[in-house]
């Protein structure tokens, strides 16, 4: 059975998809852009904008009766590999080293809203 997760303080879905979705103890979060849930503004910069990401990823866990440590896969898409180094510094910064996710980190031509960086994650529960 599926459950959709949503709340407040994560950005609203800007099209037809849940902020994520739990199925047979499995949490599949959307992808989540650098949008601040209270002001509904992006914020700018590569750094606050992957801080606002993480946020955002983190707020649904937590509806969701999880955290960082349950995350088994994570998909970052970034505008430009050479904001690579600074964003890989605050990602590490919420995880913890002993249970860190798979992942992958693609180069893509454009996001929505024209932000710099996206990440969706997997989370399955304990």
């Amino acid at each position: 059975m599926k459950k959709t997760i949503n709340t407040v303080n994560a950005p609203a879905a800007i099209g037809p998809y849940s902020q994520a979705n739990l199925a047979n103890g499995i949490l599949y979060i959307s992808g989540q852009i650098p949008v601040d849930p209270a002001t509904g503004k992006l914020v700018e910069g590569i750094e606050k904008e992957t801080h606002q990401v993480m946020k955002n990823l983190e707020a649904i866990l937590t509806e969701a009766g999880m955290t960082f440590k349950n995350v088994v896969k994570a998909t970052i898409f970034l505008k430009s590999m050479d904001d690579f180094a600074v964003m890989n510094d605050i990602y590490a910064s919420y995880l913890d080293a002993e249970s860190y996710p798979a992942r992958e980190t693609v180069q893509v031509s454009c996001l929505p809203k024209n932000v710099d960086i996206e990440i969706s994650m997997i989370a399955h529960q304990d």
